[in-house]
């Protein structure tokens, strides 16, 4: 069963609960983080994941976490290739800026066929990874997990490299991109006000720091 053959909506399932486990694997997905994250009641979400329990794609035990199946999980896999390929093509050979392209996405890995996918990557050089920095599964559909962690939980005073940044908030990534801050730029924590939710950030080669709340220093990750 290829992943085109599954309708939109279980494929943007498979899509939120490999999702939540990309950076954290210990994360518990529930049936209301699924629902939260598709904007669906919890019934709703319960009884599409009993669908893909009898497909044979998740496992759901009562009352207890939702996780994929292997076949869930190489489908989920495939579904994240398309949008981060997607995104890197609109951005990078149809003049679309980093804020514009995750809704555009959503739309349209949909309606991709498995050979304009690998069409798609050859054409973009087999990209890595997307215009916020999140690793590209490859062909074989092997996920490229990065060693990243949070600004947030960053050392003060070391000198990291910005990994990836979050692209569920087109408005923060305006923001991000007027401060200069994208994956491949270093920062430098100069103070954590963790009493205020806020850190005083070194960017780039920049003579000054600026604050960033709580919400911003989760949503750039970097490495050493």
């Amino acid at each position: 069963m290829a992943v085109s053959s599954l309708t939109a909506s279980t494929q943007d399932y498979l899509k939120v609960i490999w999702a939540a486990t990309e950076w954290e694997e210990d994360t518990t997905v529930s049936v209301t983080y699924v629902a939260e994250s598709l904007g669906v009641r919890t019934s709703t979400a319960s009884d599409g994941l009993k669908k893909l329990t009898e497909q044979g794609l998740v496992v759901h035990k009562p009352y207890g976490g939702v996780t994929l199946t292997e076949l869930g999980h190489s489908h989920a896999v495939d579904m994240v290739r398309r949008h981060r390929l997607i995104e890197t093509f609109l951005v990078n050979m149809m003049g679309y800026t980093w804020d514009e392209v995750h809704d555009e996405a959503e739309v349209l890995e949909h309606a991709m066929s498995d050979t304009l996918v690998n069409r798609l990557d050859a054409v973009l050089g087999h990209p890595e990874r997307d215009p916020h920095g999140d690793p590209i599964p490859d062909a074989a559909g092997t996920p490229r997990r990065q060693n990243a962690f949070q600004l947030g939980g960053a050392e003060v005073g070391v000198t990291l490299t910005v990994s990836r940044i979050a692209d569920d908030n087109p408005e923060m990534l305006r923001y991000f991109a007027d401060l200069g801050l994208r994956p491949g730029v270093t920062v430098s924590v100069v103070e954590h006000r963790p009493y205020a939710g806020v850190s005083s950030v070194i960017i780039g080669d920049a003579d000054a720091a600026v604050d960033l709340g709580s919400v911003a220093l989760a949503s750039v990750w970097v490495e050493k």
